[in-house]
């Protein structure tokens, strides 16, 4: 596609121009991600038996394998003019530090209170919960945004929001742990004494940081205790991949203003969340056969759950209380590391992604965290932003991909996601900034240990 215009530093969209509907992905995916099954009966969850733990809304979008587009109700859509459209911005500075001829440009998702993509996805499952007449809701966070996004949410809404953090980053991340509670959140550092699988994974794990694992499974049964109450997460369900379409959609409506297609799309990956909304529309066109991009997702070396998992139904948190997905994982029982600062700290992967990536259309590569806040460093220098480490993974391999395109002399597009700002994230900077921080790789026997522990599902694992 010929570029037709001047492409101006930062490119924003009208507001008439904001997605009226999101794009669910799964109805251009010929082979659909395997369900959700019931762990007592091994069969696939039904609406019914989601929706003791979802919003009913909710639990449809998550089972929802057919319907391309679904509208943004209004209300949602009035939230997102407070913060949207977010700016696609050509990385000029970047590109001329690097000397390279590459153009890179970066979908900024961090200019809101809670700091990061999380919102898009908060806002619409607090707005169901409220719908359904709920009280309140309860969720898990790692690095925190997610936690901060839903808080934000609920207190427009006026709605109650419990929130376990992973124990690691409500030490590390004081900051980011105070914004919920000024939102009205109740924050519990996980595991705690406060659950029954809480107190067990202490006794089996005593010391732990925690992972992601674990505060979904105290969530989920603070859930499923309180009257009036349902579990929201803020990665990995199909639903949050839906909510989040509105980064890609957002993206390639701007690229396509001034006549740019990206080669090379990156996203950071976690539990897929921000990089499953980034390549939405453009993974669609691929599937469809109208246009080909090259899909790279970039993880943590710590925690390499698509380059070194295996794809698998595993449960979806450490308590082994949560339906099992098929996703590549871990282990429901692995721990990343306690040095490890960089968010992304899930052991799976959101099925749908995994599916993706099973069948060969995207790729997936793991950094060190050392390099990945040398990343963050450089471009906060010349950018002049300071990302959030789970942002700085993309922007890792952005660099590398601009750096190869030197080498080479193509001149390649480079689209990748920068999910939020790394303010609430300085305790890791400071690390980095005095030579404290260390990389950390599990072993292969780190991982056989976990993934030993696989449930077994006759016919899969």
């Amino acid at each position: 596609m010929a570029q037709t215009k001047e492409i101006p530093y930062k490119i924003y969209l009208e507001e008439s121009e904001l997605p009226k509907q999101w794009y669910n992905l799964r109805a251009d995916m010929k082979k659909k991600p395997a369900p959700l099954l019931n762990p007592g009966t091994g069969q696939p969850m039904t609406l019914d038996e989601l929706s003791v733990v979802f919003c009913r809304e909710l639990a449809k979008q998550e089972l929802d394998n057919d319907t391309k587009f679904i509208d943004i109700p209004d209300e949602i859509y009035q939230f997102y003019k407070m913060y949207r459209p977010a700016p696609l911005v050509r990385a000029y500075f970047l590109e001329r530090a690097l000397g390279t001829p590459a153009k890179i440009y970066y979908k900024f998702e961090g200019n809101n209170t809670s700091g990061s993509h999380k919102l898009n996805s908060a806002i619409a499952q607090a707005y169901y919960a409220k719908k359904q007449g709920l009280k309140g809701v309860t969720t898990e966070t790692g690095a925190g945004q997610w936690g901060t996004a839903l808080s934000m949410a609920c207190a427009f809404l006026n709605m109650d929001c419990q929130v376990y953090m992973v124990k690691v980053s409500y030490e590390q991340k004081p900051f980011r742990r105070e914004v919920m509670r000024t939102y009205g959140a109740k924050v519990t550092p996980s595991p705690s004494n406060t659950t029954n699988v809480g107190r067990k994974i202490l006794e089996q794990f005593p010391g732990t940081g925690g992972s992601l694992g674990c505060a979904i499974s105290e969530a989920v049964e603070a859930a499923v205790s309180q009257e009036g109450y349902r579990y929201v997460l803020g990665s990995v369900l199909n639903q949050v991949l839906l909510h989040q379409s509105v980064i890609g959609l957002e993206a390639k409506a701007a690229l396509d203003k001034y006549g740019v297609k990206p080669d090379i799309i990156i996203g950071c990956a976690g539990g897929g969340s921000n990089l499953g909304g980034l390549i939405a529309p453009f993974m669609g066109e691929k599937l469809r056969g109208e246009a080909d991009y090259r899909i790279i997702a970039v993880e943590p070396a710590s925690c390499p759950s698509f380059t070194r998992g295996t794809y698998a139904y595993d449960f979806c948190d450490t308590g082994a209380v949560c339906p099992l997905a098929k996703m590549y994982t871990l282990g429901s029982t692995f721990m990343p590391s306690p040095n490890h600062a960089g968010g992304l700290r899930y052991h799976g992967m959101s099925s749908t992604l995994s599916e993706l990536y099973d069948q060969g259309l995207m790729e997936a590569t793991s950094v060190e965290q050392t390099s990945v806040f040398a990343a963050a460093e450089q471009f906060a220098r010349v950018e002049g932003i300071l990302p959030a480490p789970e942002s700085s993974h993309a922007i890792r391999v952005a660099i590398d991909e601009a750096l190869k395109c030197k080498e080479t002399g193509e001149e390649k597009t480079i689209l990748f996601g920068l999910t939020g700002t790394g303010y609430f994230d300085m305790v890791a900077y400071e690390k980095y900034n005095n030579g404290e921080m260390s990389d950390y790789i599990p072993t292969d026997e780190d991982i056989a240990k976990s993934l030993a522990k696989l449930p077994k599902v006759p016919g899969e694992n």
